[in-house]
C-alpha cells in the first residue's frame, strides 16, 4: 500500500492530497491521479513534481493497491464501467461520497471497500473525517485507512444510520456557521457602521480564540456561554434575539439535507443498479 490513488481532484480531491503532502503522510511520488479535465490533473502535478498522472481510471488501478473516488455521485456509473474491469481483490476502494452505500459499491467491484467523509477543516491538518468500512474490510485495511488519516484529522468511525447528520456537523458545518458570521458581519455594519472589514478581522480571530479555548477544554459550549453571559449583562440582551429566532433553525437545516440526501440514494442505488444488471 505503498501508492495510492486519486480519481478526481476537483475540490476535495485536491484538498485531500495537498493536505496529505503537507502533512508528510505521503511523498509526491506515491500519489498518482486522475481526472477526467486533463488540465486540473496537470495543474496539481506542476505544484508538486513528482506527483504521477494515470492516462485513464483502468490505468491507476493498475498502478495503484489504494484507490480514493473523488468524484460525484452521478460520476460514479461512468468511472466504475472503466475502473472495475481493472480491479482485483488485492485492492482497497475508499470513497468520499456519503450517497452511495457500501453494500452496493461492493456489488460493483471484486474488492474491500471504505468510505471516508472529509472536511474542509482537513486542509488544516484539523477536524474530523467520518470512517465507515465495508463488510469485506480487513484490520490491516482499516488500520491504514485510520492511520493515513490521522495525519490531517480526527477519524472517527460512523455506522451508516447516522452517516448524514455526523457529516452535516462535520462537513456541512463549516459552510453554516460561515453563513451565519457572514450574518453577523453583515448586520454589525449596517447597523454601527464599523467597516466590513474590521468586522471581519474581529470576528474571525473571535471564531479561532473560540477553538483554542474548547482545543484546550478550558470551557466547553454550554460553560463558555454561561462565563460570557454574566446576568444582566449585555450579553444576556443579546441572546434574546437569538433565543426568538434560532431554535429550530437547525432542525429545519437537517430536515432539508436529509431529505437531498435520500433523494441522491434513491438516484445514485437506481444508477449503480441498472449499471450491475
Amino acid at each position: 500500500m505503498d501508492r495510492i490513488g486519486f480519481i478526481g481532484t476537483g475540490s476535495m480531491g485536491s484538498i485531500l492530497i495537498e493536505a496529505l503532502l503537507s502533512a508528510k503522510a505521503l511523498s509526491p511520488s506515491q500519489i498518482v491521479i486522475y481526472n477526467r479535465t486533463p488540465a486540473k490533473a496537470d495543474a496539481l502535478a506542476e505544484r508538486h513534481p513528482g506527483l504521477l498522472i494515470a492516462s485513464d481510471n483502468a490505468d491507476l488501478a493498475k498502478q495503484v493497491k489504494v484507490l480514493l473516488l473523488c468524484v460525484k455521485p452521478l460520476e460514479y456509473r461512468a468511472m466504475l464501467e472503466q475502473l472495475a474491469p481493472a480491479l482485483g481483490p488485492e485492492h482497497l476502494v475508499i470513497t468520499i461520497t456519503s450517497p452511495i452505500k457500501l453494500d452496493q459499491l461492493e456489488d460493483q467491484v471484486p474488492c474491500a471497500v471504505a468510505r471516508v467523509v472529509p472536511s474542509i477543516t482537513n486542509a488544516a491538518r484539523s477536524g474530523i473525517s467520518l470512517c465507515e468500512f465495508g463488510s469485506r474490510i480487513q484490520e490491516p485495511q482499516k488500520k491504514y485507512i485510520l492511520n493515513l488519516f490521522s495525519h490531517i484529522s480526527h477519524p472517527v468511525l460512523v455506522t451508516e444510520k447516522f452517516l448524514r447528520v455526523a457529516s452535516d456537523i462535520t462537513s456541512c458545518g463549516p459552510a453554516f456557521l460561515s453563513y451565519l458570521l457572514q450574518q453577523m458581519i453583515q448586520d454589525a455594519s449596517t447597523e454601527t457602521g464599523i467597516s466590513q472589514e474590521a468586522a471581519t478581522y474581529l470576528a474571525t480571530q473571535m471564531l479561532i480564540g473560540m477553538a483554542d479555548l474548547l482545543k484546550e477544554n478550558v470551557f466547553t459550549l454550554p460553560t463558555l456561554q454561561q462565563r460570557v453571559c454574566v446576568p444582566g449583562g449585555i450579553t444576556g440582551e443579546g441572546l434574546v434575539a437569538l433565543e426568538n429566532g434560532v431554535p429550530g433553525l437547525f432542525a429545519e437545516v437537517f430536515r432539508r439535507t436529509h431529505a437531498k440526501f435520500a433523494e441522491d440514494k434513491v438516484m445514485t442505488m437506481h444508477m449503480l443498479s441498472n449499471q450491475h444488471q
